[in-house]
């Protein structure tokens, strides 16, 4: 019997992500509400810069997950190889931030010191593969352990003392070292194993493979570094990241879908794979709906000089929720390759594969993105438009560019695999949140009143987004019988797990 319980794995992922949306938020706001907003900017440069090294870290993890899945012993290779690589990532990223910061007005300092953040990235990111095929659960719990002692730790380092960006910095180090702890506490069984030469040979002799996808990643992760350079300076980065943070939201999505991968790797059954799109749509839908009735007032929390990017926070939730499809349809086609477990296949076999060619199609995407954004981004400057303007573009082409590249992979998923879309259960969905949080958008509009005292504003926010999640639960529980069955499972599991 399969030890990967898919729905069990992804509700428990997603209740842990959406606790840690909570403290992931009051995070945020100890930040934009003690830093400046180049400050603010600068670890959002930071974080980009650092997108850009770590991408060479699957080159383990990637095998680490697929081995793990497939029960071959390769933990503690795993670990010591990518503490190895990332030593080799420090040195990219301190030669990447001399260059921004020659073309930016940003603190060297700063840009170096953060450097000891890839590391502990490594390590957590290495961990959380072995977990993710052992036991994908687990890693809801290092992320709720990285989320609710940021807390604290950023309190204690940005607020009282006043650290500013270097507070940030040490803030998500520790973070990181105690998500790292609860991970290994996890994955402490598969790393009881010896290092072994013939497999990291292996790995690195496929190390393409698993670099292949960064590619598009790196591509697509290039639009930081290209609005700052055009615009020369960190302010417009400083709204972004705070754009960002509410249509992150969405992207907890994708956790319902967590223990996908491996279970396919497992080769057990593929029976699971529709009705867990469909889930994947039911919480998307409601938290895309949240993020457009409360992009104003959230981003009012934060600070109410980021008000203004409301209009981007918007555009953004469609297209965080169109990258969620877009990873798992990417995952799901790798799931279901078994290329790699054939000693006799050729280059051209993997370059046929659906590791390779799916990747392939996504870095024509991306080359896309990022060509017309720095074309149209020029432009726009030289026109003399404001920040406002430039990011609400910004976000409009990372949309509309994303949207052939879900067409196109659901077009291959289908092709390979046992999956549809539930057309009319989704269009229920749709509509129940149409009609729901038009309602919540309506009463907020009437009786919410934005206070410069967040104490008293946050929990009138909180009340509203309470009563249209609530209300969207409720009608569609009532209409729709699986989520009834869902709803159930969940209440039985709690109870059994209580007794």
């Amino acid at each position: 019997m399969s030890r990967i319980r898919v729905e069990y794995t992804g509700l428990i992922s997603f209740i842990g992500g959406i606790i840690s949306v909570f403290t992931g938020i009051f995070f945020s706001l100890i930040i934009t509400r003690t830093v400046t907003p180049e400050e603010y900017g600068t670890w959002g440069l930071i974080l980009g810069l650092i997108t850009y090294v770590v991408l060479i870290g699957p080159i383990v993890s990637y095998w680490s997950t697929r081995d793990t899945a497939r029960n071959i012993e390769s933990g503690k290779t795993a670990i010591l190889s990518s503490l190895v690589i990332s030593t080799a990532a420090i040195s990219i990223y301190i030669v990447i931030s001399y260059f921004m910061s020659y073309y930016t007005n940003v603190e060297q300092n700063i840009l170096l010191f953060a450097a000891i953040l890839i590391p502990t990235m490594f390590i957590n990111g290495i961990l959380t593969a072995i977990n993710l095929g052992w036991k994908p659960h687990a890693i809801a719990y290092g992320t709720l352990s990285y989320g609710i002692s940021s807390i604290p730790i950023a309190l204690f380092f940005i607020y009282y003392l006043d650290f500013g960006v270097t507070g940030i910095i040490i803030s998500v180090f520790l973070s990181n070292i105690i998500s790292i702890i609860i991970l290994f506490y996890y994955a402490k069984e598969k790393l009881r194993n010896k290092f072994n030469k013939t497999i990291l040979k292996k790995w690195l002799k496929f190390s393409w493979i698993p670099l292949y996808p960064g590619i598009p990643v790196l591509v697509a992760g290039l639009d930081i570094s290209i609005f700052t350079i055009i615009t020369g300076s960190v302010i417009g980065i400083a709204f972004w990241t705070a754009a960002m943070i509410l249509p992150s939201i969405i992207s907890h999505t994708a956790l319902i879908s967590r223990a996908i991968y491996p279970k396919l790797l497992e080769e057990k059954t593929k029976e699971f794979l529709t009705e867990n799109l469909t889930l994947v749509f039911y919480f998307g839908i409601v938290l895309v709906s949240l993020v457009i009735v409360f992009a104003k007032p959230g981003l009012y929390v934060l600070n109410p000089i980021y008000e203004i990017a409301s209009p981007v926070a918007i555009i953004l939730s469609f297209q965080v929720f169109l990258l969620v499809l877009t990873n798992i349809f990417l995952l799901s086609l790798a799931g279901v390759e078994k290329v790699d477990k054939s000693e006799k296949s050729t280059f051209k076999d993997y370059i046929k594969s659906k590791l390779i060619f799916p990747q392939t199609i996504r870095l024509i995407q991306t080359s896309i993105y990022t060509t017309i954004l720095t074309i149209g981004l020029v432009i726009l400057v030289g026109y003399g438009s404001s920040n406002q303007e430039l990011l609400i573009f910004w976000a409009s082409i990372a949309l509309v560019t994303q949207i052939p590249l879900v067409c196109v992979l659901y077009y291959f998923v289908q092709k390979n695999m046992e999956i549809k879309l539930e057309i009319s259960r989704i269009v229920k969905f749709v509509l129940t949140a149409v009609a729901v949080f038009g309602l919540t958008y309506f009463l907020t509009n009437q009786f919410l009143i934005y206070s410069p005292d967040i104490i008293s504003f946050i929990p009138s926010v909180l009340l509203f987004s309470s009563l249209g999640i609530g209300l969207y639960i409720i009608i569609t529980y009532l209409i729709d019988n699986k989520i009834r069955n869902l709803v159930h499972a969940i209440i039985y599991e709690i109870k059994t797990k209580k007794s």
